[in-house]
């Protein structure tokens, strides 16, 4: 039998009685009316009674709480279940307004009429991720900076400050404390299944969310303030995330995989099986959310089972951690042995799981939606397909052989192809190849810049030609001479390669090359930064010289320039020449250190802060450029001195050799 077959649940025995049993143990019926007022506001006191103190510290005894709140939380349950959609909507709507997510609210409350265990999972994963969210605006209006975990969130003096100690330590009993129920947790890293969360603790929360909007509005009334919600997240360059793809037939085959893969644990199948219904039905927000935590508690099992730590699949006790995504995907064990799950993934799956997870860069997709940073109805369907895609190719990879005709299938490869050769789009290296080639770019459009007539030029008298410009080029050749030691064989041409198409063409094949991004070591990291900024001045400069290009020629066609910028107009364009190909140079600067970047920074400390030192000082060539180049400056005579002194110092590091070593491609 596959261990995903014999696991029944990934609940601790403490923390599966705290769950599912303790709640229930007593049976006897609470009146709602003791709770809720007859103009509809919860009754705090009535309600926070319920709550205990340890003897000992003061701090809530969760075990005495849980128990005494479990007839309340049934009592809300069946309250809510009374009521019809409209009693509901005209008795609490208003109060859901202050999460700016109402919407989500009345959903849960249209769940709760009919229990269905994975919707009930679903609604409670949803609903604390927007209460999260309000909460911290809420924060915001005692301080600027809010915490980025609920359980610190929650233990805040600003939170107790508007809303009171004791219903603090009440929302603490259900969110936000590993002493409690901590359902947020449980659920949105992996380890409840649908039937181990009950409903009434759901129906509490949405309770107790209203109630807040009524202390909030009190709140908001006597200081004389507004609550000011945060912009959510917004993701831009959809393109970049495309990576799989996925139709119908593709779905429909996901759906066999599910029940076969051993990578699917069998009590959690109705998550899956939801997620991937959530889909079709584009509700692609619901299907992220269902299986994120999916994808974590499969890579659970083959992180402790690879690792030979099967104590890990469970829910951790109050005193240690849970094995999440962060330990999962780190390089060593907490013993500094090799995590054996990175053997088994592989780079590719690697890459995407860091892309979309964790690299600042990325869409981050779990931490965001966990604490409701994203606009749930406006999810966009590209990151929705990626996560889909890449959990389906987990599914065939984590199969029995048997399923050979499945893994083969015509709907399937291709995704399996995409998978296998995935290179991270999100790591620093990858984005500082996207920057040079968009720099490049830019400066290729300098080709297109509009030139005045060579006639007019001659006839403005006293324009002087400036010969360290010519000095400039000899020194671009000579140092391109010595570089093309240091490029890929397959990357070199007899041809200059600093001009135009060849320079791009160049540029691409050098980033081609692949680069391992993880687990960079710190000195790698450093270099990047300092590249990446290198990259940023650059394309600066190239924006600057388009706009002021495009600018004063306008103003030289209609004659509206004065003498001294006629003058100033044509020296610009003179550097242009010039100009262009020097940033190519420093583009392939850039590239040619990155693809060697992990062999550099081996070196002896010595010699690796000489490096760094060099870099810093191209760095500090191309702000000045950004200076002389702006609008405001319109240096041009001082832009050519500047550049000379730079490729000075450009050729004679590369005559000492201390630049690169040879490229082993």
């Amino acid at each position: 039998m596959a261990l995903s077959d014999s696991v029944t649940t990934c609940l601790s025995q403490p923390v599966h009685y705290v769950i599912c049993k303790l709640g229930f143990e007593k049976t006897d019926t609470y009146d709602i009316n003791n709770i809720l007022s007859g103009n509809g506001e919860v009754c705090w006191q009535a309600v926070t009674e319920h709550v205990y103190d340890l003897e000992s510290d003061q701090s809530v005894d969760y075990i005495k709480s849980i128990r005494s709140l479990g007839p309340v939380c049934e009592s809300v349950n069946l309250h809510f279940k009374s009521l019809t959609k409209k009693q509901f909507v005209i008795q609490y709507a208003s109060w859901f307004h202050w999460t700016n997510c109402t919407e989500v609210f009345l959903e849960v409350f249209d769940v709760l009429q009919h229990a269905e265990a994975t919707e009930v999972a679903l609604g409670l994963m949803k609903l604390t991720s927007c209460l999260e969210r309000a909460l911290g605006d809420v924060y915001l209006l005692k301080d600027n900076d809010c915490p980025f975990l609920l359980r610190d969130l929650l233990a805040s003096e600003q939170l107790a400050d508007v809303f009171g100690q004791a219903v603090m330590n009440l929302l603490r009993v259900f969110i936000g404390s590993p002493y409690g129920l901590n359902l947020r947790n449980v659920l949105w890293h992996g380890f409840a299944s649908p039937q181990e969360i009950p409903a009434k603790y759901c129906a509490m929360l949405l309770f107790l969310t209203a109630g807040l909007g009524q202390l909030l509005q009190t709140y908001l009334l006597q200081n004389k303030c507004v609550l000011v919600h945060r912009p959510y997240v917004i993701f831009i360059s959809l393109e970049e995330l495309d990576v799989f793809p996925l139709n119908n037939e593709t779905l429909s085959m996901a759906e066999e995989l599910v029940k076969l893969s051993s990578f699917v644990l069998k009590t959690m199948l109705p998550f899956w099986m939801a997620a991937l219904t959530a889909f079709k039905q584009s509700r692609y927000a619901d299907s992220v959310i269902l299986l994120l935590p999916q994808l974590e508690v499969g890579l659970r099992l083959l992180f402790t089972t690879n690792n030979k730590c099967p104590n890990r699949l469970l829910t951790a006790e109050s005193s240690a951690l849970y094995t999440t995504f962060d330990e999962m995907l780190a390089k060593h064990l907490d013993n500094e042995e090799v995590n054996q799950l990175l053997v088994v993934l592989e780079e590719p799956a690697l890459d995407f799981l860091w892309d979309f997870l964790n690299h600042q860069e990325g869409p981050r997709i779990r931490d965001r939606l966990s604490h409701g940073e994203i606009n749930l109805e406006t999810f966009p369907r590209e990151i929705a397909n990626q996560i889909v895609g890449f959990a389906i190719t987990l599914l065939c990879r984590f199969s029995d052989e048997d399923m050979f005709s499945l893994k083969e299938h015509m709907v399937i490869k291709p995704l399996m192809s995409c998978a296998s050769c995935y290179q991270s789009r999100f790591h620093p290296i990858s984005r500082l190849k996207k920057q040079v080639l968009e720099c490049m770019k830019s400066i290729h459009l300098w080709l297109e810049l509009p030139r005045v007539p060579e006639e007019q030029v001659q006839a403005i008298k006293g324009l002087e030609v400036n010969d360290e410009a010519n000095t400039s080029t000899l020194m671009i050749s000579e140092i391109v001479s010595q570089w093309k030691q240091y490029m890929p064989q397959n990357c070199c041409s007899s041809d200059d390669p600093i001009h135009s198409v060849l320079a791009e063409r160049l540029l691409v094949e050098l980033c081609d090359i692949h680069i391992c991004t993880l687990y960079s070591p710190r000195p790698v990291l450093v270099v990047v930064v300092v590249l990446r900024k290198i990259s940023s001045q650059c394309h600066q400069v190239s924006q600057q010289v388009t706009a002021s290009a495009g600018l004063r020629y306008t103003q030289w066609v209609k004659k509206t320039l004065r003498s001294r910028q006629r003058h100033n107009y044509l020296r610009m364009l003179n550097s242009i020449k010039f100009l262009s190909p020097v940033l190519r140079l420093i583009l392939l600067l850039i590239t040619l250190e990155l693809v060697n970047v992990h062999s550099v920074c081996k070196k002896n400390p010595f010699a690796y802060q000489q490096y760094l030192k060099f870099l810093k000082s191209v760095l500090q060539y191309t702000e000045n450029l950004v200076t002389y180049t702006s609008p405001e400056k319109n240096k041009w005579d001082e832009t050519i001195k500047l550049t000379n002194k730079a490729l000075i110092k450009i050729r004679k590091i590369s005559d000492r050799k201390l630049m690169l070593m040879h490229l082993s491609v």
